[in-house]
């Protein structure tokens, strides 16, 4: 019998729910169970993918092709397991599943309700992820508040599951807020009570309390807490912020929360958890080091969410090279306006990620030349790949109306354009390149060297393509194409010869990086900043590629 454990949060959003799902996957994958992760999102939204970056953050793509919720990049990063679309799920997937069943007939016209049809659905969606992933334990987290009226129908879809599985199958986790008052100097649990008041008020009773505080929780508080929320005091788990995200599991494996989880779904760890890469990390996260700065040119940097995984990827890189990268968020159309370049020539590196639409594009332009013509390291994300071609070729071309025809649809030079099966495509959602593409790797170049191997599998999301009407009059000025789809027709990696490092990726490598094993592209370019920034680097292998070779 496949093992549940559902998380829901309370008090506040953003508390760190995803996180603490995602560090105790790890902590049920390091007892040598095969765990699986689920997010249920509330918004009625099919899908995360036509959303705007500052409501929502970034959009994270999994292997299939599916958009997800930011928090299944969390979930991947941790438990170092790929996820599929099933694992991701909204009320808009859910009424329209069971609307188009509706018309199909199928509920041979009985009226539709919440219960049971929409519970049903739901029950039926979280029992997919066990039989797509093969999953011993499945963690499943809602989105949002308890509280929140757009919750209710899956509150509800679980507490059935309870009913039906049966407690020792399954188990709740209920994340809160201790706020902090500061005229006292005291932590308040009257939060938290309410919270879980509301929560059974469902006709949910929590397992395990994870208190989040800024300060530390004394075991007058914990013992408070268990009283008051009828939760056996083992399971009030005191979890203090950390600046470092990765020491996370190791606080709650020191709080006891995976033996404790372990016993209470009745089952016995098959191997002894081995924390000793993890605490590696943690350490490593803490020595000084070297300090480079990074400049990431983007649209949304008003929110940092929206580029987690390159922010994410980055960390990653920076820990392998042996040095501390400071990210400096520069607004692509401030540089327009002629602000922020201090900033910029401050910079070791130049990041452009992905993004959609014309406004600010002028200025990660303006950001690539810089990083052509001043040798700065570059990395080109999707876009960013993308608008460092259309650079080369306003330059080579001596032709400054070169361009996407994403942004310009009469410019003379497309260098980059639509593909003719995206022609004529009306609706946005999840019709572009998503997923996992193969790229073939020259060697000898930037990209074939970081590697180091002949043909990876990288995670796209994407409806422009570099246009091949260009491929030869842009290489014989020096545009290298390092990466290639296997039948030669899609540029997947473009690259500057004559640079210490100018590469340009189609896909999103920060979406297959990982904590102890960064991306080899991230590696290469963070490399290429400390070489600029005159510091010393680890003398550490490489680590193992996270693309699919």
């Amino acid at each position: 019998m496949t093992k549940y454990i559902f998380l829901t949060g309370g008090v506040v959003s953003s508390v760190g729910k995803g996180v603490t799902a995602a560090a105790l996957g790890r902590l049920m994958k390091e007892r040598g169970f095969r765990v699986s992760m689920q997010k249920l999102d509330p918004y009625i939204n099919v899908d995360p993918g036509t959303m705007s970056p500052y409501q929502h953050g970034e959009v994270y793509v999994l292997d299939d092709g599916a958009e997800t919720d930011l928090d299944l990049g969390h979930y991947e990063r941790f438990i170092d397991t790929s996820l599929s679309r099933v694992c991701n799920v909204t009320t808009g997937q859910i009424y329209s599943e069971v609307i188009a069943r509706e018309r199909r007939g199928d509920f041979l016209g009985g009226t539709i309700q919440v219960i049971p049809h929409i519970t049903n659905e739901i029950k039926h969606r979280i029992g997919l992820v066990p039989k797509a992933t093969n999953a011993e334990i499945v963690l499943v987290e809602v989105g949002g508040t308890v509280g929140d009226i757009e919750s209710l129908p899956f509150l509800e879809a679980l507490r059935q599951m309870r009913s039906e599985l049966g407690r020792e199958n399954t188990a709740f986790i209920h994340v809160t807020w201790l706020p902090h008052i500061g005229a006292t100097g005291e932590l308040k649990t009257k939060p938290t009570q309410h919270s879980v008041a509301e929560l059974r008020s469902r006709g949910i009773s929590p397992d395990v309390i994870v208190a989040r505080s800024d300060e530390p929780v004394t075991e007058d508080l914990r013992t408070k807490i268990a009283l008051f929320c009828d939760v056996d005091p083992r399971g009030v788990i005191a979890v203090v912020t950390t600046p470092v995200l990765y020491e996370v599991p190791l606080l709650l494996e020191r709080e006891g929360l995976g033996d404790y989880m372990t016993a209470r779904l009745g089952l016995e760890s098959r191997q002894a958890p081995d924390w000793t890469a993890w605490e590696q990390l943690v350490e490593r996260s803490r020595q000084a080091r070297p300090k480079v700065k990074i400049a990431l040119v983007g649209k949304y940097v008003e929110l940092q969410d929206a580029y987690m995984s390159v922010r994410e990827a980055v960390r990653h890189a920076s820990l392998a090279v042996g040095v501390d990268a400071e990210i400096l968020w520069l607004h692509s159309a401030e540089l327009e306006k002629g602000k922020g370049w201090e900033e910029l020539r401050s910079a070791h590196g130049v990041i452009v990620p992905g993004g959609f639409g014309s406004r600010g594009i002028e200025g990660k332009i303006a950001a690539a030349r810089y990083a052509r013509t001043e040798k700065v390291p570059y990395l080109g994300l999707c876009l960013g790949m993308q608008l460092m071609c259309v650079e080369f070729a306003r330059t080579f071309l001596q032709s400054e109306d070169a361009n996407s025809t994403e942004f310009d649809r009469t410019t003379p030079h497309p260098v980059i354009d639509l593909l003719p099966e995206q022609r004529g495509i009306g609706n946005m959602g999840g019709t572009m390149r998503l997923g996992l593409y193969p790229c073939q790797l020259t060697p000898g170049t930037r990209a074939g060297s970081a590697y180091a191997q002949p043909m990876v599998e990288e995670r796209h999301r994407h409806r422009f393509e570099f246009n091949n009407n260009y491929r030869d009059v842009l290489g014989e000025k020096g545009l290298v194409f390092s990466g290639m789809s296997p039948d030669g027709r899609l540029v997947e990696i473009a690259e500057i010869a004559d640079h210490p490092f100018m590469v340009g990726s189609q896909f999103h490598p920060e979406f297959l990086s990982r904590p102890n094993r960064c991306h080899p592209l991230f590696r290469a370019f963070m490399e290429a900043v400390a070489k600029r920034a005159g510091v010393p680097t680890t003398s550490a292998p490489p680590s193992a590629s996270t693309s699919r070779s």
